[in-house]
């Protein structure tokens, strides 16, 4: 008997980092095997490429940056220390609508629209403060329609190694819940599960095999996070295991377990 299909959004996160990680986000993108990409508007590749992004079918979503330095005037700490920092609230929630109304107006001068969706470089979107800041933006710039918002909790971890189950329940705890119910309570949609957590090793064979356990598990409307690359960028820590998601993505495995699971790759 034929189930009916399931429909994730596949969203490519860091657009703009560099022009492989661009590079490989448009191709995917056309081959239908991503659906949404998240932008780091002070990205040195951002502006050179966010036309071609614009050719897409793409949702394109704001990448809320916190913690990786890209040139930017406002506030910017080591992951570790804006945790810290947010859950012992030191932080200036002046400071926090800043940043955050800054890299909405990019956003929009870049692409001429809203994003259809934020959500958090290294998942700041979610921590204490930041949260509280970025909502209250929200309710003050889009009083019609407000971008959907990504969220890591009920992440889908059944059959993954306990590091990788481990490094998904820590993200999770680390403000979704908050998050969903805040965002809840201001009529904000969040997608119902979450894919895409691991370590970032093992190569192609590693991320196929991931990908087969997280894709037997989604439900209907889940966000699976992905880094593709096409190319290396010698700068970058994680190129090597980013070229080897793009293989994943964009190779006939992921079709055939995409086709056997029954699972349409489309936007929220």
């Amino acid at each position: 008997m034929v189930g009916k299909a399931r429909r994730i959004v596949v969203c490519a996160d860091d657009f703009g980092m560099n022009r492989a990680v661009d590079a490989g986000i448009l191709a995917l993108g056309v081959a239908g095997r991503v659906s949404a990409t998240s932008c780091l508007v002070d990205g040195p590749a951002c502006e050179a490429d966010i036309s071609a992004l614009l050719d897409t079918p793409l949702q394109i979503g704001l990448h809320l940056n916190f913690t990786e330095r890209l040139g930017q005037p406002d506030l910017c700490l080591a992951l570790p220390r804006l945790i810290l920092a947010s859950y012992a609230r030191r932080l200036a929630p002046a400071d926090l609508r800043q940043a955050i109304e800054r890299q909405l107006d990019r956003f929009e001068a870049l692409t001429g629209r809203a994003p259809h969706y934020i959500d958090g470089h290294q998942h700041v979107h979610q921590l204490p403060q930041i949260r509280d800041a970025l909502l209250a933006v929200l309710a003050r710039r889009y009083t019609r329609q407000r971008p959907w918002l990504r969220y890591t909790g009920r992440a889908r971890i059944a059959g993954l190694p306990w590091r990788l189950q481990a490094k998904a329940r820590i993200i999770a705890g680390l403000g979704s819940t908050a998050l969903r119910r805040q965002a809840m309570a201001q009529g904000i949609q969040m997608n119902p599960g979450f894919m895409g957590v691991y370590d970032f090793q093992g190569g192609a064979p590693a991320y196929l095999r991931w990908m087969g356990v997280w894709l037997a598990q989604c439900q209907d409307g889940d966000v699976l996070m992905c880094h593709p690359a096409q190319g290396l960028d010698p700068a970058e820590a994680l190129a090597a295991q980013r070229q080897a998601e793009f293989s994943v993505l964009g190779g006939p495995a992921l079709a055939d377990l995409l086709n056997r699971q029954q699972i349409v790759i489309q936007g929220a």
